[in-house]
């Protein structure tokens, strides 16, 4: 009995476990696609979004009702609070990806189109790379460093080209969102090491709620609203959407694909948000805007190939 039992198991894991690693990687793909789809329209819905919010009350009343949604889904799950040692990389989560990167990118889109907004946040993977290997004291390749650079150095020359030779408000509010939001990355990434990713982001703005509910108590209450649907959908997509369900499926795909490959996907972004901010909000690009972009992607490609 036992050489049969024990001769049962090889035949099967033989014949069954490719199609299902194939599915699975599939699945994977899919949801990480779809995480880089809805992050890549949090631009054109924040500006849909200012149509009718002021942008402190855009940002704060984002942030409430993405922690709502994640608070609910914490409670459901009846998932067990987060041990203490993990607090202070969830407030830089909380600091960097909840509240700075939408306040200055927010405060950046009252002057600056998407399109613009959409080239300089391209660097963000470059930027949460060379934060990640400074946090893990990892020595990436003189490849991978020349990349990142040639990237940042495209981005900026765009940037000062745009500007007319000098850095505006805008620009000073995109290149700090950039580094909060990488640093916010960055520790997100490695408690995603010990806790599933979704639970990390979702702690992550239940601990804002104690900011955010005043804030936006106080907001509202000082800038004035004008409902329409532009800025009804655009708060509805940027707090649910971009703030927390696509991040569920980004950190899923993740999880299942690998980093790398994941990486690969989000190359895609800017790209596609240049496109959403031509069809959603009518801009006219430059053609310096879609050739920067592309440059910025061949040399993230450059530093996904170097590290791995």
């Amino acid at each position: 009995m036992r050489a049969q039992s024990s001769a049962i198991p090889p035949t099967a894991i033989a014949v069954d476990t490719p199609p299902a690693a194939r599915d699975r990687a599939s699945a994977g793909t899919l949801q990480a696609a779809l995480g880089v789809v809805a992050f890549s329209l949090t631009f054109p819905a924040t500006a849909w979004g200012l149509e009718g919010f002021g942008p402190w009350s855009l940002v704060a009343v984002r942030s409430v009702l993405a922690a709502l949604i994640a608070g609910g889904c914490l409670l459901a799950l009846r998932v067990p609070l987060p041990a203490r040692g993990h607090l202070p990389g969830l407030a830089v989560v909380a600091a960097g990806v909840v509240l700075g990167f939408p306040l200055l990118t927010t405060l950046a889109l009252q002057t600056s189109t998407t399109s613009h907004a959409a080239v300089v946040v391209g660097l963000l993977p470059l930027t949460t790379a060379a934060l990640s290997a400074l946090r893990t004291g990892a020595r990436p390749s003189r490849t991978f460093w020349t990349a990142a650079l040639a990237g940042a150095a495209a981005v900026v020359a765009f940037t000062v080209q745009q500007s007319g030779g000098a850095l505006g408000t805008a620009d000073l509010c995109l290149f700090g969102a950039l580094l909060v939001c990488a640093a916010g990355y960055t520790e997100g990434g490695r408690l995603a090491r010990v806790m599933p990713g979704w639970q990390v982001i979702g702690w992550a703005l239940v601990l804002c709620l104690p900011l955010s509910v005043p804030a936006a108590a106080v907001a509202l209450a000082y800038e004035p609203v004008t409902l329409t649907a532009h800025s009804v959908t655009g708060l509805l997509w940027v707090a649910a959407g971009s703030q927390f369900l696509g991040l569920v499926v980004w950190y899923r795909g993740m999880a299942a694909i690998g980093i790398p490959k994941a990486s690969q996907l989000q190359l895609a972004q800017p790209l596609l948000t240049l496109v959403w901010s031509v069809l959603l909000l009518g801009e006219h690009l430059t053609v310096a805007a879609p050739l920067t972009a592309a440059a910025v992607l061949v040399c993230i490609a450059v530093t996904q190939r170097a590290r791995g």
